[in-house]
């Protein structure tokens, strides 16, 4: 047997979980059953589905703000049934977008102010007006009976893609809506992608934006370009188990990696090129778990693979088309879960290489990935430059059909790297044509065992203070957003306001021309514009009950939002009744 073990930058990498006074204890995980990855983050705030009665809700924690929340906590508010999946946006770190069972997207703005009454004691936040809950400043109507999964663009400013129940991805500019430009509720989406048989399961942008990659119950996995119609433009035969298949575009590169089961309900993990769907390059059994593998892309290219209902992390290597396997964080606790930080947001000068935020039952615990070495200096070859917070493109630049690499920063001292304007020319297709009907997936081939390297403690190193990853920030745009119409809420959530910027100001609203008929027209025609105005007519009818129904179902929210904080009153009222006589 071969004694050669491959030489890796990565290969002692290890774990190291946050102890309990810097986890975040006392939440309150939905109980919903769709699967999504239930957290979201961007390195300031992280977004968490809440389980919540009278209608759909979530929380948002600041990191820095670790500990046991209050029972009673401030939750995003606004849709009328269970929130499925948040995204936090990549250029401004306080506004969140939420999909939920309703069919709605919400975009929200988060007030840093909203967590400053957690700081007092109950009789101060009674005369504060107690805990408010935040309203969204815009919702969207996707058309659809629900929105499982919502993502935003990694370098066009407020582009959201949204997987709705008939099927089908579909991407709106939020910034457009926000201004006003096509009516906050019922604004259309810019572009459908279709083709898919069932439900999509998961989706990822490559590294510029310009193609996205979905999953389906299908058991197909689809490459689409947005500016290029609204069917796939590659396709191929995915994992072929029932349960749910998950995807990660593998960074600046032209491989994507899925996660899913066999037909034997083994846990398998391929690796495709984008440009030839026809089989895998690369398939590997994970175990025989039945949770769904949650994957995580790191520009060091390394995956992360979180099982649900597992307590461990795996991660592997790429390079050179093969995945290398590197350690395993071990837990005894099984998580619900997952996310990752933005590279951006690391301690560099700990040589820490990625963080996540593992939701359990009802804790959420941060885990930090560290490679252990004793240089003091900026360790460059394990600290690639991170995507920035400043956008590449606007999101009308980006339906345009523009296209541009992400903006980015170094994790030295925070310095811009500018990206250049366009796109480089994509990599050569493969010489063979590709097949016109996709080949069924091949059996995966046992997965050849490495031989063990324990994974070493981390070294002491002597106290430094390394430059920040934040040094000197870059320069945001000043693109904010306002909401065009008061939503139907009660009164005691918070009420945000946002302002357009001036290139949204200028945004008309276009009007349909009626259509003209001749004197002495024909009377089929007359009785066609009548037959319009009946059909108007009703149509203003039903949408004038819906209001009516939607301010109802907006009073009984505010109803048993108000009954819950007289019964988390109560509870507490006792406690300190019981801790007074002794019990």
């Amino acid at each position: 047997m071969s004694r050669f073990v491959r030489p890796s930058k990565y290969r002692h990498v290890y774990g190291e979980a946050a102890k309990k006074e810097g986890c975040y204890d006392n939440v309150k995980v939905t109980n919903n059953a769709w699967d999504t990855n239930l957290v979201s983050t961007n390195g300031t705030y992280l977004s968490l589905s809440w389980n919540a009665s009278g209608g759909g809700a979530f929380a948002i924690l600041p990191l820095d703000r670790p500990g046991k929340l209050p029972d009673i906590y401030p939750l995003c508010r606004g849709h009328t049934a269970a929130v499925l999946d948040t995204d936090f946006s990549p250029f401004h770190s306080d506004i969140v977008v939420s999909g939920a069972d309703d069919g709605t997207l919400g975009v929200w703005k988060v007030q840093p102010d909203l967590f400053d009454i957690l700081d007092l004691d109950e009789k101060a936040k009674e005369r504060a007006g107690g805990v408010k809950d935040l309203s969204p400043v815009v919702r969207l109507n996707t058309g659809g009976r629900r929105v499982g999964q919502v993502l935003f663009h990694p370098t066009a400013e407020g582009v959201v893609a949204a997987s709705t129940s008939d099927h089908q991805i579909k991407l709106f500019d939020i910034t457009t809506a926000a201004s006003g430009g096509a009516g906050a509720g019922d604004q259309q989406a810019t572009v459908s992608l279709t083709g898919a048989k069932d439900s999509i399961q998961s989706l990822d942008y490559d590294y510029a934006g310009n193609r996205l990659v979905a999953t389906s119950r299908d058991k197909k996995l689809r490459v689409f370009d947005p500016r290029k119609g609204s069917e796939a433009v590659m396709m191929g035969d995915g994992h072929q188990g029932v349960k749910g298949a998950r995807v990660t575009w593998c960074g600046n590169s032209e491989r994507i990696i899925t996660t899913g089961f066999s037909k034997m309900s083994d846990r398998q993990l391929f690796l495709w090129d984008a440009r030839s769907l026809d089989k895998p390059i690369k398939s590997v059994n994970v175990d025989s778990s039945n949770g769904v593998v949650m994957p995580f892309w790191s520009d060091n290219n390394v995956v992360f693979l979180a099982g649900k209902g597992d307590g461990n992390i795996r991660y592997y290597e790429l390079d050179s088309d093969e995945l290398h396997y590197l350690q395993e964080y071990k837990s005894t606790d099984p998580q619900r879960g997952m996310t990752f930080v933005p590279r951006r947001s690391l301690k560099a000068e700990e040589n820490e290489i990625a963080r996540a935020y593992k939701v359990t039952g009802n804790m959420i615990q941060p885990i930090s990935f560290y490679v252990p070495r004793r240089a003091e200096s900026f360790q460059s070859d394990i600290f690639p430059p991170a995507r920035s917070s400043v956008p590449a493109l606007s999101g009308k630049d980006f339906f345009n059909g523009k296209q541009a690499l992400p903006n980015l920063v170094s994790l030295e001292d925070g310095s811009g790297l500018k990206a250049p304007v366009s796109a480089p020319a994509p990599i050569s297709a493969p010489s063979t044509p590709l097949p016109s009907t996709p080949a069924a997936a091949p059996e995966p081939r046992a997965q050849q065992k490495e031989e063990a390297t324990p994974a070493p403690r981390r070294l002491p190193s002597p106290e430094r203070k390394a430059p920040s990853a934040t040094a000197t920030p870059l320069t945001a745009p000043s693109t904010t957003f306002e909401a065009r119409r008061e939503l139907s809420r009660p009164s005691s959530p918070v009420k945000t306001t946002f302002k357009p910027s001036a290139a949204m100001d200028s945004t008309k609203e276009i009007s349909p021309s009626a259509p003209s008929y001749a004197n002495g027209g024909s009377s089929d025609a007359k009785r066609g514009v009548h037959a319009e105005h009946a059909h108007d007519g009703e149509k203003a009818e039903l949408k004038r009950k819906v209001e009516e129904l939607t301010d109802k179902l907006g009073e009984r929210e505010s109803l048993i939002r108000t009954l819950e904080l007289e019964i988390e009153k109560l509870k507490i009222n006792q406690a300190k009744v019981r801790e007074a006589i002794g019990f």
